[in-house]
Parts: C-alpha cells; sequence; structure tokens
C-alpha cells in the first residue's frame, strides 16, 4: 500500500507576530519557532499504525512552502516516513488552499498513490479546504475529522444496509458494523471504514473505497515521538524537492487577501507608578471613584 501524508509547516502559535512591509500577511518578530501541524501529526502517526498492520507500506510526506518548510518534512522522516516531498514556493506569503491542494494534485495524480491523508485544518489559517480540494481534484472519495479507520478486503456492496426507522443518532441499531481486521481472502484492501466526528458528541459511519482521502481529526491517536534510529537517518536522507506548479487554470487566483492589521485596543489602559503603597493608595481611590467599593 503507497500512502501519501501532507504536512505543512506553521509558526508556534506562542511567537509574537506583526504585518509585514506588504501589509497584507504577518511576519514573526525576533527569533521565529517553526514546527508541524498539530493535526498533520495525527496524519503522520495514522499512517505508520496502518503501515505496522499491512505489510509492503510505504509512506510518502510532502509539503508545500518556502525553503524553511524541509524542517517539517525531517520532522515526518524523524516519525518514520519514508520519503520526504518538498514542492518549494518561491514567496513568504499566504499560499490559498486552491493553490496548495492543485500542487499537491500535481504530484500525487500520477503516482496512484492508496490513501492520502491530510490534518482535519492548519493552525494557522485554519480554513480545513486543502483536504476536500485536493479529493475533489483527485476525483477520490473523502471524509473530513475522522476519529477512527478500519481498512477491510470487503466490497461497499457487501456492508448489510442500515435498519428502516428513524434516526437515533449514535445508537447501536442505525451505526454500520466496522470491517473485518484482515482482508478477504482473494484480494487486497479495497475499503476504508472510518467514523467521522459531528457535533454533539455523535458519530457519522461511512464506507469508502480506496484509494481515498481521509483527514484526520486531533485526538483519533497519540503521535509517537521519534525513535533515535529514525532522527539518526532522516539527518541523512535527503529530501526530494521540486517547484510547485499548478496545472492548467489551478494557477488562477481564487481569494486574495486584502490586509493584515493589528486590531486597536477596546480601551486605553492605565499603568500606576510609585512604590507598592503609592499604587495600594491610587487604586483604592480609583476603585472608589468608580463606586466599586
Amino acid at each position: 500500500m503507497k500512502i501519501l501524508v501532507c504536512v505543512k509547516q506553521v509558526l508556534d502559535g506562542e511567537a509574537p507576530v506583526r504585518p509585514d512591509v506588504s501589509g497584507r500577511w504577518f511576519a514573526p518578530e525576533a527569533a521565529p519557532v517553526w514546527r508541524m501541524n498539530a493535526f498533520d501529526a495525527f496524519a503522520v502517526e495514522e499512517a505508520l499504525r496502518i503501515r505496522e498492520r499491512v505489510p509492503d507500506t510505504t509512506i510518502d510526506a510532502i509539503s508545500v512552502g518556502p525553503e524553511r518548510a524541509a524542517a517539517v518534512l525531517t520532522r515526518a522522516l524523524e516519525m518514520g516516513a519514508d520519503k520526504g516531498i518538498h514542492l518549494v514556493t518561491e514567496s513568504e506569503g499566504y499560499l490559498g488552499p486552491r493553490a496548495v491542494s492543485s500542487a499537491l494534485a500535481a504530484w500525487a495524480g500520477p503516482r496512484n498513490y492508496d490513501l492520502i491523508l491530510t490534518g482535519a485544518m492548519s493552525e494557522d489559517v485554519m480554513d480545513a479546504q486543502v483536504g476536500p480540494m485536493l479529493a475533489v481534484l483527485l476525483g477520490r472519495p473523502w471524509a473530513t475529522a475522522v476519529m477512527r479507520m478500519d481498512l477491510s478486503g470487503r466490497a461497499i456492496d457487501a456492508y448489510p444496509p442500515l435498519p428502516d426507522g428513524p434516526d437515533a443518532s449514535g445508537s447501536a441499531e442505525r451505526r454500520a458494523q466496522p470491517p473485518e481486521s484482515a482482508p478477504a481472502a482473494d484480494g487486497p484492501y479495497r475499503t476504508l471504514y472510518v467514523e467521522r466526528e459531528l457535533e454533539g458528541g455523535v458519530r457519522e459511519a461511512l464506507v469508502l473505497g480506496l484509494p481515498a482521502l481521509i483527514a484526520v481529526q486531533s485526538g483519533i491517536n497519540r503521535p509517537r515521538y521519534p525513535a533515535l534510529s529514525h532522527v539518526l537517518r532522516a539527518r541523512k536522507q535527503p529530501l526530494i524537492t521540486a517547484p510547485s506548479t499548478t496545472p492548467g487554470d489551478a494557477g488562477t487566483e481564487r481569494e486574495r487577501v486584502t490586509g493584515v492589521y493589528e486590531p486597536p485596543p477596546s480601551r486605553m489602559g492605565l499603568f500606576l507608578e510609585g512604590s507598592p503603597e503609592d499604587k495600594a493608595r491610587r487604586l483604592l481611590a480609583l476603585l472608589e471613584e468608580k463606586a466599586l467599593l
């Protein structure tokens, strides 16, 4: 089985940022800390768990981004991915989901991956669009916010239909039967049973024919800490690099960022100065003045 995992490099959420010189994106202040998107780490771990159950599985990790994004692919190799593919972009600014998904489709289309895994969304933009757009461009079935996955050798028409009657959300009667853990004796894995997380603690069960694309939700697993042998291998293993290309009209701008700015303060603050005694007296006077005491 061939698996492709899409990963993204994001700025650490605690890093201070400011609008860049163009005013259309942000720039980190001081020494920025870049890391793997947390949702994508769950996707990498899920691919590794599939490889542990399915012999002869290969895992490719791919990322679209500037030169610095190579670090996130090295991280995927440290976790256990077999190859890292870097689709290099020239810009450090905003890259829309259409452009990213088109670049990924141009690479993945002719390589016949059995399963493509992405995170549910990115931590920085949180548009949750790259996975579904990539699936549509490749013409594959897809599911988002997936909390459980099981491979099966059964065909889709071998699953029993749901019983008639009103939907009792999440009840055993309305829940599709999960597939057997082993594939059918006459062929490879053909379908994928997934459970999607919905609102209110309800899950939706789906059966998808392979090849397919799955966007996993956080909490589907617990990403492992890289083993020392994988870390040493990742340091020596070169990445596969290629320019980020968008076929046809995919490069046409479908959206653009008109501006990025810091929100104005909602109210002015007052800093008390002086000794602790002076600050205490001033604070007491302010509270009495506003009738808060």
